[in-house]
C-alpha cells in the first residue's frame, strides 16, 4: 500500500538516503580534486565496481595521482 498519509510514514528526504550519504562522504575523501563524473560497473557476479573521473587541479596533480589506492581503500572502509 502506498498511502503513507493514512499509516503515519513519512518519506525519506532524498539527503538522508544511503546514495545520498555515500556520495558526500567520496567528495569528503577526494576533496582536493573535483568529480565529474561517475560509472558503476555490474560484474556477472553481482559484485559493482565504481568508476570515478576527477578533474584533478593543475598544482595538486602528482600528489592526488599517488593516493588513488589510499581513496580507494578509505572508501569501502567507511561503506562497507
Amino acid at each position: 500500500d502506498k498511502n503513507f498519509k493514512r499509516k503515519g510514514l513519512q518519506v525519506r528526504p532524498r539527503s538522508r538516503t544511503l546514495t545520498a550519504a555515500h556520495e558526500s562522504i567520496l567528495e569528503d575523501v577526494i576533496s582536493p580534486s573535483e568529480i565529474i563524473g561517475k560509472r558503476t560497473r555490474i560484474s556477472i557476479d553481482g559484485s559493482k565496481v565504481l568508476k570515478v573521473f576527477l578533474d584533478l587541479k593543475d598544482k595538486d596533480k602528482e600528489n592526488v595521482e599517488a593516493k588513488f589506492g589510499t581513496f580507494s581503500a578509505v572508501y569501502k572502509k567507511l561503506t562497507n
